[in-house]
C-alpha cells in the first residue's frame, strides 16, 4: 500500500507540475496612466434597456467613481433610458463625456434621441462632443443623406463638435459623410475582422494611418478599439482574457507613442449583450461586478490560475483517494487510475473557471446545468469503464475465478449432493429441446434428476413428442406439463420446485436450447463444499454462430460479458446470475424467497437477493454448454429490450438494500452493481438522451446565432466515446478470443441496441410491468416484413443532416465550438447507424456465409487462380491434365 500511496503522491505532483509549467505569463508594455476615453453604458444584468434596465443615480455614481480612477472620458451611446444622468454625474468626478443619439429606424424615437442629446451638450460643460448614431450606415437602418441630414440638425444646435460613429470602411467608401462631420469617429475591431489577437493593433494602426491619408488636415479619432475577454472564435479571431489584456496594453502603448486619439470599448462588461454573439457581454475592460479583468502593469497572468490549481488538484486527490480501499493495486494500475482521476479533477477545475468567468441568462444557464448533469454520470462511467482497463491491463490477474484445469480444493471424498436441473419450455422447437435432455442424460455425475416443465403450449406436438421422450431416458427425467401457468418463466420454474425431489440441495437451471458438457456438474458442484457458496454460474455460449454474418457478430458480443464484465464482477462477489447454467443451492434460493414473478428478469433478481442475504457466490469462464442465438435482429433486440426493462426493476425493487444497514451486501458488491446498472442502463440511455437534446439545440446554434455549446460540455463526451472504444477493444483484445473481424463486428452490434436499451430503461421509469417476451430461437420464428431500425435511421439520418448543418451556417464564422460539436453528432449517431447496418445485413445477401466463399471464389477465377471448369458439348473427350499424363507415363 505504500507503493500504491507514493504513486499517488507522484501523480499529484505531475499534475501539479503540469499547471506550473502551462501557465501563461508573458510581457507586455506597462501602462500607468489614465485612458484617454472609454465606452460606458450605466446598464446591469442580462435586460436589454429598451426593456427593463434603467440605471440608477447610485449606481451611476458608483460606476464613474471607479472608471475616474481609469480615464479621462466617457462615451455614451444614447440620450434617453437613464443614460441622460451620465453627464451630470461625471461632472462631480471631472469626467469629460462624449455624448451619443441613438438611431435607428423609429423616426420617433430618433427625434426624442437628437433633442435629448442636444439638450444634454447645452447644459453640461463637460460635454466634449455629439455622436448621431452609431453604425446606422453598417447595419443599414439610414441612408447616408438622410443621416448627413440629422448631423447637420445637431450640429447647428451644438457648440461642441460633432460626428457619427463608424466602421472604418464606411468613411473610406462615403467621402460625403466625412466631410460633413468635424472629426471622423472610426470603429476599428479587429476580432469582427478575423484578425489574431497578435495582429489586432498592427490592422488599427494601419488602419488609422489609411484614414489619415484619405482625409488628411481631419481629425482621426479611434472611437471604438477592443478585444473580447470571453466567447468563441471568429476564424481566426481568438477572444480570452490572455489575449485581450496584451491586446489593449499593445494597442495603448502604439496609440500613445504615435499620438493616436482613441476610445477604448469598453468599460464595463455587458451582459444583456448575449445576441450579439458569443462575445457580446465581454468587451469590458472591468467585470459586471465592476472588478477588473487584468493589470496594466507587470506580466501579463491570469489572477485566478492558481486557486483553478488547487480546484484541480483537490478534485484529483479526492477521485484518487478509492484507489487506497482496491485489494492489492500494481503500481501501473494504480498511476493509470490516479491520472484519470487528476485528468477529471483539471476538467472540474475548467468547468469553474467557464462558470465563474461567464453570464449567464436563464436559456443558457439551464443549457449548462443540464449539460453538467448529463456530463457527470458520463464521465464516472467513463471513469469505470478506464478503472476495468487498468484492472485488466495492468492489474492482478482474476483470483476467484472457477477454472477447469485447476479443480476446487477441500472438497470431501465422494461428495455428489443432489442436483435436480429444471428446464421450462414454451413452444420450443422439438428436436432442439430433445438434444438438450440428450446432452443431460450423458452428464458424468451420479446424482442428478432433470424437471422438464412446459408451459402454456396446448399444442400436443410440441409437448407430446418432449413427454415420450423423458419416459425414454429413464426415471431421472421428469415431465410436467402445466397450462394456464401464471408468472410467465418464473411461475414454470416454481411449479418445478415443488416436484423437485426432496433430498436435492442443488438446483440447476438449464435453458431449453442447451447442450450441455458432461463435466457441468462434475466440475462445479465441488464448489458448494464450502457452506458459504449459495450460487455458481457458468457462462453462455453459443453453437449457430457460423449461421450468418449476423449471428456470427451477435456471438461475438454476447462472448464480451461473459470474459471481461463477469469475470471482474466476480472478483468483488458480486457477478449478475443469468438464467442457464446455474447452479443454486435450495437453502440459498429457500432464503431468498425463491422465484418470484414481479420483474421479468427472474433469474438477476434471484440472484442479487441471495447476495443480499450474504451468501457467496462463483463465476467461471468455461463453456460448460452451448445454446442458440436469436433467430433474428428483431429478436436479438427484444431480448436485449428485456434484460434492460427486467434490470431496471430490478433497480427499483432492491435500490434500498443498499442503503446502510439494510443487507449483507459489501461496499464492493454496491459499487459493482451501482456501476454496472449505470454503465449499462445510464450509459445506453444518456446518449439517447444527449443525442436528442443536441438535436434540438442544432437550429438554435445554426440560425439564432447563440448558445453554442461550449468545449467543456462536448469535449467529455467525445473523450467518454474514446474511452468507450479503447475499452471495448483492449477488454475484447485482453479476454476474448475471437477475431479481429468477429471483434469489429461484435462492436457494431453492442453500440446498435443503444436505442433499444434506453426504450427499455423509458418504459420501465412509467410503468410497473410488461409481458414477458420469450426470445425465437431454434428457427421457427419467420423475419418480420417491418424494417428492424427504423426509428434509428430516422434519428442517425437526422444527427448527419445536423452535423451538415452546423458544417454548413458555420462556413464564414468558422467557430471552433461548432465544428467540434457537429463532430459529436457524427459520433453519436454511428450507435443509430449501427443498428441500420445490421438491420440491411440481415436483409441482404452479404449476411451469408456462402456468398462469401462463392464470391472468394468467382473473384480468383476472374484474376486466374483459379482455373475455371468450362463446360463440353456431349461427345466430346474431355481433355487431361498434363499432370495426369506425367503420372500415366
Amino acid at each position: 500500500m505504500r507503493v500504491v500511496a507514493a504513486v499517488l503522491l507522484l501523480v499529484s505532483a505531475l499534475h501539479a507540475g503540469l499547471w506550473g509549467v502551462l501557465r501563461d505569463k508573458e510581457p507586455a508594455p506597462d501602462f500607468r496612466g489614465l485612458l484617454p476615453s472609454v465606452s460606458y453604458a450605466p446598464f446591469e444584468g442580462s435586460a436589454h434597456p429598451d426593456i427593463d434596465n434603467i440605471p440608477t443615480v447610485e449606481k451611476i455614481r458608483a460606476d464613474l467613481k471607479t472608471l475616474s480612477t481609469m480615464t479621462r472620458a466617457i462615451r455614451l451611446y444614447s440620450s434617453t433610458g437613464g443614460v441622460e444622468l451620465v453627464p451630470a454625474i461625471a461632472a462631480e468626478f471631472g469626467l469629460k463625456v462624449t455624448v451619443g443619439a441613438w438611431i435607428d429606424k423609429d423616426k420617433d424615437r430618433n427625434e426624442r434621441e437628437i433633442k435629448a442629446a442636444i439638450e444634454l451638450a447645452r447644459k453640461n460643460s463637460n460635454v466634449v462632443g455629439v455622436v448621431v448614431g452609431n453604425e446606422v450606415i453598417y447595419r443599414g437602418e439610414q441612408k447616408v443623406e438622410d443621416l448627413i441630414d440629422m448631423i447637420k440638425k445637431v450640429k447647428g444646435s451644438v457648440r461642441v463638435p460633432v460626428t457619427t460613429g463608424e466602421i472604418w470602411n464606411i468613411w473610406r467608401d462615403n467621402p460625403d459623410l466625412a466631410s460633413n462631420v468635424d472629426f471622423i469617429a472610426a470603429h476599428v475591431l479587429p476580432y469582427w475582422e478575423n484578425f489574431r489577437s497578435d495582429q489586432a493593433v498592427d490592422q488599427a494602426v494601419d488602419r488609422y494611418n489609411l484614414l489619415r491619408n484619405l482625409f488628411p488636415g481631419k481629425r482621426i479619432v479611434i472611437a471604438e478599439f477592443g478585444w473580447p475577454s470571453q466567447g468563441y472564435n471568429l476564424r481566426n479571431a481568438d477572444p480570452g482574457p490572455f489575449q485581450q489584456a496584451l491586446t489593449l496594453r499593445n494597442f495603448v502603448s502604439r496609440a500613445e507613442a504615435i499620438g493616436m486619439e482613441y476610445n477604448i470599448v469598453e468599460a464595463i462588461d455587458q451582459p444583456w449583450k448575449f445576441f450579439e454573439g458569443g462575445v457580446g457581454p465581454y468587451w469590458g475592460i472591468l467585470n459586471a461586478s465592476r472588478e477588473p479583468k487584468f493589470a496594466w502593469t507587470g506580466p501579463v497572468e491570469n489572477p485566478d490560475y492558481w486557486k483553478l490549481m488547487t480546484i484541480a488538484l483537490l478534485v484529483g486527490v479526492l477521485l484518487s483517494l478509492p484507489i487506497l480501499r482496491l485489494q492489492q493495486p500494481t503500481a501501473k494500475q494504480a498511476f493509470l487510475l490516479s491520472a484519470t482521476a487528476n485528468g477529471v479533477g483539471a476538467w472540474a477545475a475548467t468547468v469553474f473557471a467557464f462558470w465563474n468567468g461567464h453570464y449567464f441568462i436563464f436559456g443558457s444557464a439551464f443549457a449548462l446545468t443540464l449539460g453538467m448533469i448529463l456530463l457527470v454520470p458520463l464521465v464516472l462511467i467513463a471513469m469505470a469503464r478506464i478503472d476495468e482497463i487498468a484492472a485488466v491491463a495492468f492489474g492482478r490477474p482474476p483470483q476467484r475465478l472457477l477454472a477447469k484445469s485447476k479443480p476446487v480444493e477441500n472438497v470431501p471424498e465422494n461428495y455428489y449432493p443432489k442436483v435436480s436441473i429444471h428446464i421450462p419450455a414454451y413452444f420450443e422447437p422439438v428436436e432442439m429441446l430433445k438434444q438438450t435432455l440428450d446432452a443431460l442424460s450423458r452428464l458424468n455425475y451420479p446424482n442428478y434428476e432433470c424437471v422438464v416443465i412446459i408451459n402454456n403450449t396446448p399444442d400436443p406436438a410440441f409437448w407430446q413428442p418432449i413427454q415420450d421422450h423423458c419416459r425414454a431416458l429413464g426415471e431421472r427425467f421428469k415431465f410436467i406439463n402445466a397450462e394456464k401457468v401464471q408468472g410467465f418463466k418464473a411461475g414454470a420454474l416454481r411449479i418445478a420446485m415443488d416436484r423437485t425431489a426432496v433430498d436435492a440441495e442443488i438446483i440447476g437451471i438449464l435453458d431449453a436450447d442447451y447442450v450441455v458438457d458432461p463435466d457441468w456438474l462434475k466440475d462445479l458442484v465441488p464448489a458448494f463444499a464450502d457452506p458459504r457458496v449459495g450460487l455458481v454460474q457458468a457462462p453462455q455460449e453459443h453453437r449457430d454462430g457460423d449461421l450468418s454474418i449476423m449471428h456470427y457478430i451477435m456471438n461475438g458480443e454476447y462472448a464480451g460479458f461473459f470474459d471481461i464484465g463477469m469475470v471482474q464482477r466476480n472478483e468483488a462477489n458480486a457477478i449478475i446470475v443469468h438464467g442457464t447454467m446455474c447452479l443454486i443451492r435450495r437453502a440459498a434460493m429457500d432464503m431468498a424467497g425463491g422465484w418470484s414473478s414481479d420483474t421479468i428478469c427472474e433469474d438477476s433478481d434471484l440472484g442479487l437477493a441471495i447476495q443480499e442475504l450474504g451468501w457467496v457466490t462463483h463465476y467461471t469462464n468455461h463453456r460448460y454448454g452451448q445454446g442458440l442465438l436469436p433467430d433474428t435482429y428483431e429478436a436479438f433486440k427484444k431480448q436485449r429490450h428485456r434484460w434492460a426493462y427486467g434490470g431496471l426493476q430490478i433497480v427499483k425493487k432492491h435500490w434500498r438494500h443498499f442503503l446502510p444497514g439494510r443487507s449483507r451486501l459489501t461496499p464492493d458488491q454496491k459499487r459493482e452493481y451501482g456501476l454496472g446498472w449505470l454503465n449499462w442502463l445510464g450509459a445506453e440511455s444518456l446518449g439517447v438522451v444527449v443525442a436528442l437534446l443536441n438535436l434540438v439545440w442544432v437550429p438554435i446554434v445554426a440560425f439564432a446565432d447563440i448558445a453554442i455549446p461550449d468545449k467543456i460540455l462536448t469535449l467529455p463526451i467525445i473523450g467518454a466515446f474514446v474511452v468507450s472504444l479503447a475499452h471495448f477493444l483492449s477488454m475484447y483484445r485482453a479476454r476474448v478470443a475471437i477475431k479481429p473481424g468477429q471483434m469489429l463486428g461484435a462492436m457494431i452490434a453492442a453500440m446498435s441496441v443503444q436505442w433499444t436499451v434506453s426504450r427499455a430503461v423509458a418504459q420501465g421509469l412509467i410503468t410497473e410491468h410488461i409481458a414477458f417476451a420469450r426470445t425465437s430461437k431454434g428457427g421457427l420464428s419467420r423475419m418480420s416484413i417491418e424494417f428492424q431500425a427504423f426509428w434509428e435511421a430516422v434519428i442517425g439520418a437526422l444527427l448527419l443532416i445536423g452535423a451538415g448543418v452546423l458544417i454548413a451556417s458555420n462556413s464564414f464564422r468558422q467557430i471552433t465550438e461548432i465544428y467540434i460539436f457537429a463532430g459529436v453528432l457524427v459520433l453519436q449517431s454511428l450507435p443509430f447507424l449501427a443498428a441500420v447496418a445490421i438491420a440491411i445485413l440481415e436483409l441482404s445477401r452479404i449476411n451469408s456465409f456462402q456468398f462469401w466463399r462463392d464470391s472468394a471464389i468467382r473473384t480468383a477465377e476472374l484474376i486466374g487462380l483459379r482455373p475455371v471448369a468450362l463446360p463440353t458439348p456431349a461427345g466430346t473427350p474431355q481433355a487431361v491434365p498434363n499432370e495426369v499424363r506425367r503420372e500415366a507415363n
